[in-house]
């Protein structure tokens, strides 16, 4: 966090300092960025957090991360409890919702208070997902689907919020305060760095095989051309991995569940070693059909993503105009 610091004050050309004035500042885009919305925090919490407003300059320098985690901590406390509670609940909350009332619930989030209590965010909460019932009846979605439809996003939400680590809570604390530098001054977590890296090389060492989260499984979306994974050709879109394994003989570790980046760091490797799969093929007529596929890592190039270049001849009377 030193150098991080050390960076911004002395090498980023805005030249702010790191002071009493930036530290209030980065509290409230800290909050901002966690409770955007004023949907969690109360008007309570927010005086609590009081407390680290010029605190902050003091802290981070020497690597203090207190404010950053007890903000995040109470924010992933009523996040987790509210979700929760809405999944429990949902069939009987639609069930008794009255379209008929004139009520009005606000889209301009900028125009929110804090709320003054607990039964201020219920009845946030309640309009919300009476908002979100009322967007799927007019996309005439089938009454018993919308129950199910809500509770399924409400969990996909919470676990992403699960599966956050130490880094993920570092990483929006440090762009809390790199973004009042300007909007395009990030801090990069080791594992963001990489892909980010990677992206701008356009190759990598891996199997050349475009990963997704499918519920609870890491799923092939599609596979690079003329990648390792491509040229052996077991591996197809759609397929699911449910463990993987190092070398033609190493222990194979089920990742059902994981986050996608950390089933990509294990199936990534240097070129001309060796990664073992464990799939259910995309054709399996059940779960319990797996299959291990052996794929030896090579460089990928990722040329579809490359900027491309081309001038187009449009034809304007007599003559011809040219556009790039």
């Amino acid at each position: 966090m030193v150098e991080l610091i050390d960076q911004l004050e002395e090498r980023h050309y805005a030249k702010l300092a790191y002071d009493d004035n930036l530290s209030s500042q980065h509290l409230d885009a800290y909050i901002a960025s966690l409770d955007r919305n004023r949907m969690l925090f109360t008007a309570a919490d927010i005086a609590e957090f009081e407390k680290y407003r010029t605190v902050m300059d003091d802290q981070l320098p020497g690597g203090n991360l207190e404010a950053g985690f007890a903000i995040f901590n109470r924010y992933h406390k009523r996040l987790e409890d509210r979700i929760n509670g809405i999944v429990e609940t949902l069939p009987e909350m639609i069930a008794a919702m009255d379209f008929t009332l004139d009520e009005t619930y606000s889209l301009d989030v900028d125009q929110r208070s804090w709320a003054t209590g607990q039964a201020e965010l219920d009845d946030r909460w309640r309009k919300q997902v009476k908002n979100e019932v009322l967007r799927l009846k007019m996309a005439e979605k089938p009454e018993d689907e919308i129950a199910p439809t809500l509770q399924n996003r409400y969990r996909n939400q919470l676990k992403r919020i699960m599966q956050y680590n130490n880094q993920d809570v570092f990483q929006i604390y440090a762009n809390a305060l790199t973004e009042l530098y300007d909007p395009h001054t990030n801090y990069l977590s080791p594992r963001r760095s990489e892909n980010f890296n990677i992206n701008m090389s356009l190759s990598l060492e891996g199997i050349g095989a475009v990963l997704q989260l499918e519920e609870e499984f890491t799923k092939v979306a599609r596979l690079v051309p003329k990648g390792p994974a491509d040229k052996q050709g077991e591996l197809q879109p759609s397929d699911r991995i449910v463990a993987v394994g190092q070398g033609d003989s190493g222990d194979m570790e089920d990742v059902i569940g994981w986050r996608l980046d950390e089933v990509v760091d294990l199936i990534r490797g240097p070129k001309g070693s060796t990664v073992r799969l464990e799939v259910i093929p995309a054709k399996a007529k059940s779960t319990d059909q797996h299959k291990v596929i052996t794929i030896v890592r090579n460089k990928v190039k990722l040329e579809e993503q490359s900027a491309q270049k081309k001038v187009l001849e449009i034809p304007d009377g007599d003559d011809t105009i040219r556009v790039g």
